[in-house]
């Protein structure tokens, strides 16, 4: 059932109501969205004096320094990072509380939290500021991934490299290797196997091959690893475990081209465009619902999926709205919109109204279309954060919930620092845009637990 069809049965599934002013920025399917802009001078100024043609943007949460900007500072709005000096960057990976940052040279750089290992750092410091050269790793890195503890670069050739946090076995090194990883190693038990792919969760980790076969390793609890509850050791000890990459026999004989890794699920992508989750479950495809998927995203506890013709769906938690169903909006709103519709007055002057509604935040048990601006416009890339989401539509960033208002996570008054970049840290729960400008687009957005970064060009 689509969002539109549920408007009016949702008024009575949710349990609060608030007043909030709003201000109206365009209209779509009577939904009232906020279009907000980088309106800081410092940001503009520094893209426009920017050496490269690509850069990278970022924002929310500083503690540790995970923003790579050289102090602990949060930021409300989208950042330049000026710490590559000539070199263009390729990729951008944020985890809990670090980020990796790939150059077109193929070199990885690491800022944040450095408590497990996870910046790959040789000399055992406990955080950075500014972003510096993971130690070890070959100069032909084409991918890199962050979870909460721990990352991973993958070569040209397919070999895979990990390091951090290692106590649940998500590195893949095998049952003997330390608890923590302060550099990086390569994972000798996919040897003569080039992978394509690799997806990190909170404490386990994901694959998959050039061949599209997909392995799994890290912490079992609840079947996250696609291999059921439990998994035996020469048939007698049972663990929840998997120490080194274990193939997914539920996924035999069926190319993947894609994967994901959320708190306490996985997901994944077939070469038919079939969607196949575990977690809670054993290995479960998704019969109907969806349309040919293209790329999947796994949060704390959600996921996105975008399908070939653009169109985004989400299913899950939609605690904050992170899925982007949206506000049910009461007959006071409706009536300022016909009035506005009626006048002509829709305008892209920020006008703001006072009015009642209902937000929308109950969990989502099977795949629903996020429509507003997606409506016209295709997606094409999508992450997913702790609590928040990110998605690409014609070069533009458009978020989906979560700012963290009332301080669920850090107690009543505190604020987990602006991950939104939208300026504040109120919760938004319908696609809401911040435009980077006509001559800039987004190339690549990636989510970590409460801070984003975008790869961006000019055009």
């Amino acid at each position: 059932m689509s969002i539109a069809t549920r408007f009016l049965t949702r008024i009575s599934r949710s349990a609060s109501s608030a007043n909030e002013k709003l201000g109206i920025g365009f209209c779509c399917q009577r939904r009232f969205m906020r279009v907000l802009t980088c309106e800081e001078q410092d940001l503009i100024t520094d893209v426009e004096n920017a050496k490269n043609r690509r850069f990278v943007a970022v924002w929310g949460n500083g503690d540790y320094g995970r923003l790579g900007l050289g102090s602990l500072e949060s930021k409300w709005r989208p950042a330049l990072c000026s710490a590559f000096g000539d070199g263009n960057l390729r990729e951008i990976a944020c985890g809990g509380a670090h980020t990796l940052f790939l150059t077109d040279a193929g070199n990885v750089y690491a800022a944040g939290l450095n408590d497990y290992g996870q910046l790959g750092l040789s000399d055992g410091r406990s955080y950075t500021l500014d972003p510096l050269e993971v130690s070890g790793l070959p100069e032909d890195i084409v991918k890199i991934s962050a979870g909460y503890y721990h990352s991973s670069a993958i070569t040209e050739s397919g070999e895979l490299y990990m390091w951090g946090k290692n106590s649940s076995g998500q590195l893949g090194l095998g049952r003997k290797a330390a608890k923590v990883i302060p550099v990086p190693n390569k994972v000798d038990f996919l040897n003569e196997v080039p992978v394509k792919m690799a997806a990190l969760g909170s404490d386990h980790s994901i694959a998959v091959t050039e061949n599209g076969e997909v392995l799994s390793w890290g912490g079992g609890e609840y079947g996250r690893l696609g291999h059921g509850h439990n998994s035996s050791l020469l048939g007698f000890l049972s663990s929840t475990s998997e120490y080194t990459p274990r193939l997914i026999k539920g996924l035999e004989g069926i190319k993947i081209k894609s994967v994901a890794a959320g708190m306490l699920h996985s997901a994944c992508i077939d070469e038919n465009g079939s969607v196949f989750v575990f977690g809670e479950k054993a290995v479960q495809k998704l019969d109907g619902g969806l349309p040919f998927a293209e790329e999947v995203a796994c949060g704390a506890n959600h996921i996105c999926v975008i399908t070939r013709g653009g169109e985004l769906y989400t299913w899950g938690s939609n605690e904050n709205g992170c899925l982007g169903t949206g506000y049910v909006i009461n007959a006071l709103s409706e009536y300022v919109y016909r009035l506005n519709t009626l006048s002509g007055f829709i305008s892209n002057k920020q006008v703001t109204f006072t009015f009642s509604y209902i937000r929308d935040t109950h969990s989502v048990y099977e795949p629903e279309r996020v429509e507003g601006p997606f409506v016209r416009n295709s997606v094409c890339k999508v992450s997913c954060g702790w609590k928040h989401t990110a998605a690409i539509s014609d070069g533009n960033v458009l978020y989906l919930g979560l700012g963290w208002r009332h301080g669920h996570l850090f107690g009543r008054g505190h604020s987990s620092g602006g991950q939104l970049g939208l300026g504040d840290d109120v919760d938004y729960v319908e696609p809401t845009m911040v435009d980077f400008g006509e001559s800039v687009k987004v190339l690549q957005i990636s989510c970590g637990f409460n801070h984003t970064g975008a790869v961006l060009e000019f055009n």
